[in-house]
């Protein structure tokens, strides 16, 4: 494949169903993939943060001089601000008490950057950097909260 916006993606639970069920069922269907090609392709502008809580979704292929192309630079590339990624795979309940704590300090008013640090403070002791560590923020999370819109 040429283009690396084809290489990243994500494989979404039951997305054929419907389609079996219907007996719509063909090559041409959806494939239960959102790709990052996919994701450029959307219209994200006034989109101020994009989650992808996933394991792995800020990796994707580094053609020369072109930096990482996935799924989180396809959201900036379609108009997001900012996107949160991981970079390794972290247990699901880790994943959730880490978003659990950032959405947490988002109602109360943080910023998007000072939402996730608190987050990433608070679950620092005892778990190890492994488990809170691969979420990053990418793009511009400095705005005044979210729910100043």
């Amino acid at each position: 494949m040429e283009n690396p916006f084809l290489r990243s993606g994500l494989a979404l639970a039951g997305a054929r169903a419907w389609q079996e069920v219907e007996g719509n069922s063909t090559e041409d269907a959806a494939s239960g993939i959102f790709t990052a090609q996919d994701a450029r392709g959307l219209d994200l502008r006034g989109t101020r943060l994009v989650v992808l809580s996933a394991c792995e979704t800020g990796l994707g292929d580094t053609p020369c001089g072109q930096g990482v192309q996935g799924l989180a630079s396809a959201c900036l590339a379609a108009g997001a601000r900012c996107v949160i990624m991981s970079l390794w795979k972290v247990p699901d309940t880790d994943t959730q008490a880490l978003m659990k704590a950032f959405y947490g300090g988002l109602r109360c008013g943080k910023s998007i950057a000072c939402a996730l640090q608190a987050a990433q403070r608070e679950l620092r002791q005892p778990a190890s950097y492994s488990r809170w560590g691969a979420f990053v923020i990418l793009g511009w999370p400095f705005d005044s909260p979210l729910a100043d819109l």
